[in-house]
């Protein structure tokens, strides 16, 4: 099979500023939905469909996202009672790194999968792994806009995200407010300053789940993003890794590591299992800021009890802003890095899998989704359901960024990807640099 180009992504600010309109109009203009394909029903032969994805419950239990996707297939099931839906709720780390790896290697896929776009998909839609949704869910795919460019490869659609918003970081207020903190960063030299800060005031300043590489990657992608313009960002669709601000983006994080901002045995941590982890130490107060995706909203509540007060009272002290601006270097400051989550069908799967699919990212879906779990809907008819202020902030600085660039390593495939989160985790443990996340890059890209 030929090879497929591997473009870098970066979602226009036109899709972000659909989205952001939609919000503040209370729903999309007539003929915008995207609603889902019909199929389904008495007489028609049984089908079975098996579903993988990464909604797993918290500790509480309540309003995860695994609970609102066992209300979405049964909802589906009671229209189109020939269909039955098999569900595994896997852990993220598991189900990006190994389950769903070696499931479509051994051909013994699930129907549905979670699927990231970018590079790694395109991996996968290169080895025949995935069904072509462009035509069957042509009406679909136009409703959604430009949120589905990361889950298409050359013009062909391969998935359908549900949920796509840029990274930032998340905040205790009362921690800021106990450390002198009186507005959030927006500048590298503010954040350092709030850094300092907190550590005076005995607070632990970041918290960073390295342990799982990607969450400390992104701290790189970030210094990169705001070291690289737009068009050499794009140049790693080439892998073209010539350009010294990929050193200058290593250097920067040299230089922030240098500042002790996280916490101690950050290493060791991972990102959202159990109290000790990065998530687990924001929600219970034990560390003031992490860098991380809108989705940890619904992460916090899973480290409360659950009730309703516990909930509201972590919301009414969680805070959020983008990433801080970096004066001096060729990017955008307002560029941000982000992505979202999606679905693919597995290309052996019954054609109801893509009827599924189409029906998950429906305006009823969508907007159901926006309600229960705190998402950020991709779909621009569900926005009104966004009435959370700070994932409407979110919303917002979606809008506002002058570009927002795809994961890097999700956009690089799993190779080179793979091994740029390696090397990056290697200076965070001390034993790389600058250079060597480059070197990396260039040895991974030319075995690619």
């Amino acid at each position: 099979m030929a090879n497929m180009r591997r473009a870098t992504t970066g979602v226009a600010l036109a899709a972000s500023m659909a989205l952001l309109a939609a919000c503040s109009s209370g729903g999309a203009e007539e003929g915008s939905s995207a609603d889902p394909t019909t199929g389904g029903g008495d007489g028609m032969e049984p089908v079975t469909l098996t579903w993988w994805h990464n909604g797993v419950a918290g500790d509480s239990g309540e309003n995860s996202l695994g609970d609102y996707w066992d209300q979405v297939a049964a909802d589906y099931t009671a229209d189109h009672p020939n269909v039955t839906i098999e569900i595994e709720q896997i852990q993220n780390e598991d189900l990006q790194r190994t389950r769903i790896p070696t499931a479509l290697q051994s051909g013994d896929a699930p129907d549905l999968f979670q699927q990231w776009g970018g590079g790694e998909m395109a991996a996968q839609a290169e080895a025949g792994y995935l069904m072509d949704l462009s035509d069957t869910l042509a009406e679909t795919i136009d409703g959604l806009g430009g949120g589905v460019a990361p889950w298409q490869v050359d013009g062909v659609t391969y998935g359908l995200p549900f949920q796509f918003a840029a990274e930032g970081v998340w905040y205790r207020k009362s921690l800021f407010e106990e450390a002198g903190i009186d507005t959030p960063p927006t500048t590298m030299d503010e954040l350092n300053d709030a850094v300092q800060k907190l550590k005076d005031a005995d607070i632990v300043p970041i918290a960073v789940g390295a342990a799982d590489k990607w969450p400390a990657a992104h701290w790189w992608y970030n210094f990169a993003l705001q070291s690289c313009s737009q068009d050499v960002v794009a140049s790693m669709g080439s892998f073209d890794f010539s350009d010294q601000c990929w050193i200058d983006a290593g250097t920067q994080l040299e230089d922030f590591l240098g500042t002790e901002p996280f916490q101690p045995q950050f290493t060791s941590t991972v990102a959202q299992t159990g109290a000790t982890s990065s998530a687990g130490m924001v929600a219970n107060g034990d560390a003031a800021m992490e860098l991380m995706g809108q989705w940890n909203y619904f992460v916090y509540e899973g480290f409360t009890d659950g009730s309703d007060e516990a909930i509201a009272a972590l919301h009414e002290d969680l805070g959020w802003f983008p990433m801080p601006g970096i004066s001096g270097g060729a990017g955008d400051p307002s560029a941000a890095m982000g992505g979202g989550d999606g679905f693919s069908c597995y290309v052996d799967a019954p054609a109801e899998c893509a009827d599924f699919l189409a029906y998950i990212v429906s305006d009823d879906v969508q907007r159901g989704y926006a309600e229960a779990v705190g998402g950020l809907p991709v779909n621009p008819a569900a926005t009104d359901a966004v009435t959370d202020p700070v994932l409407q902030q979110i919303a917002q600085a979606t809008s506002d960024a002058a570009y927002v660039q795809l994961w890097l390593d999700t956009d690089l495939g799993p190779n080179v990807g793979g091994a740029l989160n390696d090397a990056i985790t290697n200076v965070f443990n001390g034993t790389g640099d600058a250079q060597g996340v480059v070197n990396a890059l260039i040895a991974a890209a030319a075995t690619a």
